[in-house]
């Protein structure tokens, strides 16, 4: 990838619908360009894919958080398996550091966070958890 690539990259985050002439007059290329780029990037796996992110979605959760977990011994799979069972979970990332789990809730309430909390916390092999609720995003993106 180059940094032509990384510019279109860019522009696709800001609006993947944006036509094709218009990323090639905003990159200073051809249509053409554009459009093998951007399906080399699709076949190489670089571009997973495009999504909408609807309005229903951005408020069936009016409380959001993010949870990091710590686990003890070799139980990171199975406590994932469990909290992916979890109607808040709305998605699971292993990662690295001081944390094992990050994962990301959303719920109607605080109420109701605070009961999905305490439901992860007591899971066995669940040691240390620290949450932090969303406050605002300002940008949103995925990939489904």
């Amino acid at each position: 990838m180059d940094k032509t690539d990384e510019r279109l990259l860019a522009a696709l985050r800001q609006d993947a619908r944006c036509s094709l002439s218009d990323l090639a007059l905003q990159l200073g290329l051809s249509r053409s360009t554009v459009r093998s780029r951007i399906e080399r990037l699709r076949q190489s796996g670089e571009i997973l894919g495009f999504t909408v992110v609807l309005k229903r979605d951005v408020l069936r959760d009016p409380v959001r958080a993010l949870m990091m977990v710590g686990i003890e011994g070799r139980g990171a799979a199975r406590i994932t398996r469990q909290v992916q069972g979890f109607a808040e979970v709305r998605a699971v990332h292993s990662t690295n550091g001081r944390w094992d789990l990050i994962l990301e809730l959303g719920t109607e309430t605080l109420e109701d966070l605070d009961r999905a909390l305490a439901r992860i916390r007591v899971l066995d092999g669940v040691v240390s958890s620290e949450t932090s609720l969303l406050l605002s995003t300002r940008k949103a993106s995925g990939a489904g």
